[in-house]
């Protein structure tokens, strides 16, 4: 093996990186899938819109490099990748709201990461409480803090309606969750040992509208730095 890695994918990655590293695994799953064995810097940032000096960078920081001129090892690349996004160990996963957009989370989730599965959901419904989501059981929210303990359930994918997200956000934080990602349009608090991320569908919206508004004006399309 001609690759190499050094220490440095030992060193906290700053956010951006760890998604610009997930989106590459995306795509190089998707080129393996293909027959794809080496991909170019270049022909990677085309596919996320990037540059091939920023996507060498990203590759770089985790320690990766390659003396082969005919580019990146796609599979070993994956891999490496791999070794520095995934748990040593599976994460247990709750989703919590079971209305369209959780079910649907559910549903698209299952089998897309060996290290990460959806265990358990929570719904206050009682039509929705004792049945079954793409396989996945869904529990009443009086039982959330005892069941994240016993299944271990480390991470809550939150999409419960906006004026229960702080009452929901709070019940998790409580109840020992270490990261949540929020789907909620409510900006919540957590304590500071849980990684918050929020996701709001209309910020993101907006964002494209904007540089859509923008690279129709000016003829350009916005640079993903």
């Amino acid at each position: 093996m001609d690759a190499k890695r050094s220490s440095r994918n030992l060193m906290k990655l700053p956010e951006p990186t760890v998604e610009r590293l997930s989106e590459y695994r995306r795509s190089l799953l998707q080129c393996l899938e293909q027959g794809k064995t080496h991909i170019f810097s270049h022909e990677l940032a085309t596919l996320h819109h990037n540059t091939a000096v920023q996507v060498r960078r990203d590759i770089m920081f985790i320690g990766y490099s390659t003396n082969q001129r005919k580019g990146y090892d796609v599979r070993e690349l994956i891999d490496v990748i791999g070794s520095i996004l995934d748990s040593g160990k599976s994460l247990n996963i709750a989703v919590v709201g079971m209305g369209n957009l959780g079910s649907a989370i559910t549903a698209y989730f299952l089998g897309k990461r060996s290290k990460m599965d959806i265990v358990a959901s929570f719904d206050v419904d009682p039509q929705k409480v004792n049945r079954e989501f793409s396989g996945i059981l869904c529990h009443p929210m009086s039982a959330l803090k005892d069941i994240i303990r016993e299944m271990n359930i480390s991470i809550a994918i939150m999409t419960v309606p906006a004026d229960s997200a702080v009452e929901v956000a709070n019940l998790l934080d409580e109840a020992g969750i270490k990261g949540i990602l929020n789907f909620t349009s409510i900006p919540v608090k957590v304590s500071p040992r849980v990684y918050l991320e929020d996701y709001d569908m209309i910020t993101f919206l907006e964002k494209v509208a904007y540089f859509v508004k923008h690279s129709t004006r000016q003829n350009v399309s916005p640079s993903k730095i």
